[in-house]
């Protein structure tokens, strides 16, 4: 399709009800699909693996990241999962040291029991991955901007390091969402997102994607799909394209507060470091400037000599923000990632990377920037 970005939010993989007309994707609300004789059938046979209404939403959301495919499941861990199904005992896989503490735990809880090794590096360096590369090694899975110190991973760079090893590279594209960046375009075999986040943008929905180019790679991620059944309802799927049809809008609003709450933030006395990459001085500011088309709505701070009881007293006192995991919805988030989404990686093993006691996280909304500046003066007052 060669529309630009708004008109493929609203119209990709849609089409009106040859019915009725009904200009917005039915729910199909069925569990089953009526076969003329056995095999068949208009291409839909059962809804653990095909749904009209889901279909619409995998072929809107593989529009929005320039593929040629795209899959919906139940969640993003299970999006994830699916991908590391791929893998048999022996393989490896090279991976960012600061990760969501879900994929963390997926990794170490569940995948490396099965004989899977994973090395965690710091992706903000290709030099680190291409490092790590021997015969066994199978999958790059990285996050950028990664989740919650925002360090930024040169996605054509390591596209360069995995196809010279033939290796597969998978990002996580979650905080950037596809408005921001589009990970095929610059080199990745398969992108991932937490649909919950920037891409459903209402709180509202549960669920996750992967989206790819390639037909043989999409049909072994379809065999785990159907066959192990992480598959989103036609009620989620429809309540996610409903949400995807004003992401531009809502992105460009996340894009402008965000910028706003960290140049407010960077000159308060309480912080002592923040993270957000449209600062000339982080470290990832030339990589993000390269390969996003803005900065996003996701800052992190460290607060100021501050204990856990000072950091838990501050993010309680938000009367805006709402403390609350997650992130990417029009409402302002605050978010203490080393008791909340990040609780599950060891406090020595976190700390390495900077999810200190003392970071917040803070997911910027869509509400009128002064009342959430003040909100912020306030809670840090």
């Amino acid at each position: 399709m060669g529309y630009k970005f708004a008109t493929k939010a609203i119209h990709a993989g849609q089409h009106a009800d040859p019915t009725t007309g009904a200009v917005m994707t039915p729910i199909f609300q069925t569990s089953t699909y009526q076969q003329a004789a056995p095999g068949d059938h208009k291409g839909y046979e059962y809804s653990r693996g095909t749904n009209p209404t889901r279909k619409a939403l995998e072929d809107c959301v593989a529009a929005l990241e320039n593929g040629s495919h795209g899959l919906a499941f139940s969640s993003g861990m299970a999006a994830t999962e699916t991908v590391l199904k791929l893998l048999k005992p022996g393989d490896e896989v090279i991976t960012g040291d600061d990760l969501y503490g879900g994929s963390y735990r997926i990794f170490t809880k569940v995948f490396a029991h099965y004989g899977i090794k994973f090395h965690f590096v710091d992706t903000s360096e290709p030099d680190h991955i291409a490092a790590k590369i021997n015969d066994n090694t199978r999958l790059i899975w990285i996050e950028t901007p990664t989740n919650p110190t925002l360090k930024l991973a040169d996605i054509e760079a390591i596209g360069r390091v995995a196809r010279a090893a033939n290796v597969l590279f998978a990002v996580d594209n979650t905080f950037a969402s596809p408005y921001l960046q589009n990970p095929l375009d610059l080199g990745a075999d398969i992108v991932m997102h937490s649909v919950t986040k920037y891409i459903g943008g209402h709180s509202d929905v549960v669920m996750g994607a992967l989206v790819v180019n390639d037909r043989e790679l999409y049909d072994q991620l379809f065999f785990y799909y159907n066959a192990c059944g992480g598959t989103p309802g036609p009620q989620d799927s429809f309540l996610v394209l409903r949400g995807i049809k004003t992401l531009h809008l809502r992105m460009k609003a996340h894009c402008e507060n965000g910028r706003k709450v960290a140049e407010y933030l960077k000159k308060h006395p309480r912080i002592d470091r923040i993270y957000w990459p449209g600062f000339e001085d982080h470290p990832g500011h030339a990589v993000a400037k390269k390969q996003m088309r803005d900065f996003g709505g996701m800052v992190s701070i460290v607060l100021k000599d501050a204990s856990l009881e000072d950091t838990f007293k501050v993010a309680s006192s938000f009367k805006v923000f709402t403390l609350a995991e997650s992130l990417g919805g029009v409402e302002s988030l605050i978010n203490h990632p080393a008791t909340m989404t990040h609780g599950s990686i060891p406090k020595d093993v976190r700390e390495k990377v900077g999810v200190v006691d003392n970071l917040i996280r803070i997911s910027v909304g869509v509400e009128d920037i002064d009342d959430l500046l003040a909100d912020l003066a306030q809670a840090l007052g």
